[in-house]
């Protein structure tokens, strides 16, 4: 297991170097210079080199997010708030938004777009638990899909956004959860329709076979198919 510790220092070395050097190797080996980690090490806990370092931060940035989630008191909002205050909680751990250009940079490339992907989800898959869906069936994926698209829009935004405070980004967040909201309302009329109900029961009936992922699952498929019974 990696030394959080290890992993700490290094980020905390890099961040100075990222602004200039993106997350490169240049600035992995800087950031080791800088902390005084064996490059042993520096292997150890980034094997796969500068990607495994901006991966660390965006983990650092998940982390951080689950804390202020852990911490606040969202019983009394909607449902809509939480996940506008999940999103802005996640933002706002970032201290320096050059660190995330320079990932986003980092991740358009063909070679990363999957780990910039999974990246993605899996802030988005820790955001619904922690907000505590327990969905098992199709729906765990399309809110984790529906809930990328609205972070990953957000974040571009607020890349670009110079108002006080990201007041702008904030205002479009609503925007894009209320679309959300009604993509949601949509949901819940086709299932109360007749004819989708019917759709469901034969034509795509296959869709209430598809669950969410499970633990010691070693398909290597993100889920599992229950088939016809």
């Amino acid at each position: 297991m990696h030394d959080p510790d290890l992993i700490t220092r290094l980020l905390d070395a890099a961040k100075m170097h990222v602004p200039f050097d993106g997350w490169s190797e240049a600035t992995l080996k800087a950031a080791a210079s800088d902390a005084d980690i064996d490059p042993g090490l520096v292997a150890a806990i980034c094997p796969r080199g500068a990607v495994d370092l901006a991966l660390a931060y965006h983990e650092a940035g998940d982390q951080a997010m689950l804390a202020r989630l852990e911490a606040a008191e969202l019983g009394d909002m909607r449902f809509r708030d939480r996940i506008a205050f999940a999103v802005r909680a996640r933002l706002e751990a970032v201290e320096d938004k050059e660190l995330v250009r320079r990932g986003m940079t980092l991740f358009s490339l063909p070679i990363y777009a999957a780990d910039g992907a999974r990246a993605i989800w899996q802030t988005c898959d820790r955001i619904w638990l922690a907000l505590g869906d327990t969905s098992d069936d199709v729906n765990w994926y399309t809110k984790r899909a529906t809930l990328s698209g609205v972070y990953g829009a957000t974040v571009l935004y607020w890349l670009g956004d110079d108002s006080e405070d990201s007041a702008r980004t904030w205002e479009f967040l609503d925007r894009r959860i209320e679309d959300v909201m009604q993509i949601e309302k949509f949901k819940a009329q086709a299932r109360d329709n007749r004819l989708m109900s019917g759709l469901m029961a034969g034509p795509l009936g296959f869709l209430t076979r598809i669950r969410a992922p499970q633990g010691g699952a070693t398909t290597g498929m993100p889920g599992r198919w229950n088939g016809p019974t």
